[in-house]
């Protein structure tokens, strides 16, 4: 069965977001190489980066050329993370504040500045 531009439109690629310095956001999407768009918003770039993909694979399939497939990076959850003596102190501190362990502080904070908590 051939692959078709819905097929691969429809697929889950990661889109990575990058604030620009003069304002506005440029985007890409890694597994498709130079698959670049900007936008003034975050939603604007978002649309852009849609049809920025749909373009680059369409041009791909006309020209014959391979489409990757979104790649499934594994995580495995470990972070080894060095600080410097003071701000271990200071975390562990504070964890001991809110009664948590120095784990759950730390996935806490680094949730909360991604937006995830």
């Amino acid at each position: 069965m051939e692959k078709t531009l819905e097929y691969y439109a429809s697929l889950p690629y990661r889109i990575v977001f990058y604030p620009s310095p003069e304002g506005g956001y440029t985007v890409e999407i890694p597994d498709l190489p130079g698959c670049v768009s900007q936008g003034e918003t975050l939603e604007e770039a978002k649309e852009m980066i849609e049809d920025a993909k749909r373009c680059w694979i369409a041009d791909a399939l006309e020209h014959g050329e391979p489409v990757p497939e979104p790649s499934e990076e594994e995580y495995s959850g470990r972070i080894l993370l060095r600080t410097p003596k003071s701000l271990h102190r200071i975390l562990v501190e504070k964890a001991k504040t809110e009664g948590v362990s120095l784990n759950q502080y730390i996935n806490y904070q680094l949730a909360k500045s991604v937006g995830k908590a």
